[in-house]
């Protein structure tokens, strides 16, 4: 993950950022599947070959709105988060801002989550990319938890693989609960069962 410093846009991309910020909010309640072309251009008033023109098929769509999905999470979670003092400050950090980030998604979806749905088990560029993001975050929250353990926040026999896991877990369940079964106080449930975690491994310094 690394942080890009933002450049005023041309005429022309900031129509491409629109259309790219109405396929995420689409593709966010749909689903990536469920973003279309022809559903796009009408949502922008436009004509299918103006938004062709931008992206040039429906797969390069899909996989820059994959991209945008990325970059916001990585301003919102990961960059606000690694200005955090090393250790179990920024592991906390990533956790809350995560959790924070799931629960304003609750209306709508989590990207991530809705496509490992979709593409678990279809093969291509777009599950690729899935992947990567996925796999890039997971490597983010390994090397925080690293940190926690070297900087002797977590004791030393903490599995930082097995730690993550269950972080997972919790943001897995949280989005379940709090978007299929519209349980109150999810939120308040995630955040008990990350403290109740690290308090499991955690030094009696820290």
């Amino acid at each position: 993950m690394t942080e890009t410093i933002q450049k005023p846009l041309r005429k022309g991309e900031q129509t491409r950022a629109a259309i790219l910020g109405a396929a995420l909010e689409m593709a966010s309640r749909e689903g990536l599947e469920g973003l279309t072309i022809g559903v796009l251009a009408d949502r922008m008033d436009m004509s299918k070959s103006g938004v062709f023109a931008h992206f040039g098929s429906r797969e390069d769509l899909q996989i820059d709105v994959l991209r945008l999905y990325n970059h916001q999470f990585e301003q919102e979670v990961f960059y606000p988060s690694i200005r955090e003092p090393r250790g179990l400050p920024r592991l906390q950090s990533l956790f809350r801002r995560w959790v924070d980030r799931v629960s304003l998604e609750i209306a709508s979806g989590c990207i991530y989550i809705s496509g490992a749905v979709e593409y678990d088990d279809r093969p291509g560029p777009i599950r690729d990319h899935l992947v990567d993001m996925v796999d890039s975050w997971q490597r983010a929250l390994h090397r925080a938890a690293q940190q926690a353990i070297d900087e002797h926040h977590l004791k030393s026999n903490t599995d930082p693989k097995q730690l993550v896991f269950e972080m997972y877990g919790l943001v897995l369940a949280l989005h379940h609960d709090a978007r299929f079964i519209r349980s109150p106080g999810s939120v308040m449930r995630a955040h008990a069962g990350f403290e109740r975690l690290i308090a499991s491994v955690q030094t009696t310094k820290s």
